[in-house]
């Protein structure tokens, strides 16, 4: 009988290079999935899956826009305001999904802020600061990673702040 070798993410590669532990958790999936759903499939808690999101923004009228990515919780949504706060720039709007790829090199349900084509400016909420282990994309549809929310931050140059709205 052969044994199965676990295809590797990017992202994973890039967690083992810089020695982070992670648990992958993979479920049945051929299409996007939102992460309520993925969350429900594999009976985990709304607060502790995350998903990454990637918006664009300026800091002025002559500016050239930039990419700003925001890991939030995934039953949560992003407050534009205070996200652009977190960055420092003056507004923030959410990338069209046609453009994922393009920008991060993932597709629509397998972006993680962890070995995108580039290293954006990231923010994690600061609720991911309380948490043991968070959960996010492992960079493909059907893969997820279970790690340390400070390892996440490590791994993608983050900050935590308050980007959620209440």
């Amino acid at each position: 009988m052969a044994k199965t070798k676990e295809i590797k993410t990017n992202a994973m590669r890039i967690l083992e290079s810089m020695k982070i532990p992670y648990a992958h958790l993979t479920y049945e999936c051929d299409e996007f999935t939102d992460g309520l759903q993925i969350a429900d499939m594999l009976s985990l808690p709304y607060e502790k899956v995350y998903k990454t999101l990637v918006t664009s923004g300026s800091r002025g009228e002559k500016q050239p826009r930039d990419y700003y990515v925001f890991v939030i919780p995934v039953a949560q949504e992003l407050d534009l305001k205070a996200a652009a706060r977190s960055v420092g720039v003056k507004s923030v709007e959410m990338i069209h999904v046609k453009d994922i790829n393009k920008i991060t090199g993932y597709i629509r349900g397998g972006c993680t802020a962890v070995g995108m084509k580039k290293q954006y400016v990231t923010r994690i909420d600061s609720s991911a600061q309380a948490m043991e282990k968070i959960i996010v994309s492992g960079g493909r549809i059907g893969s997820q990673l279970e790690l340390d929310p400070q390892d996440l931050a490590r791994a993608t140059g983050a900050e935590f702040a308050d980007i959620i709205r209440h």
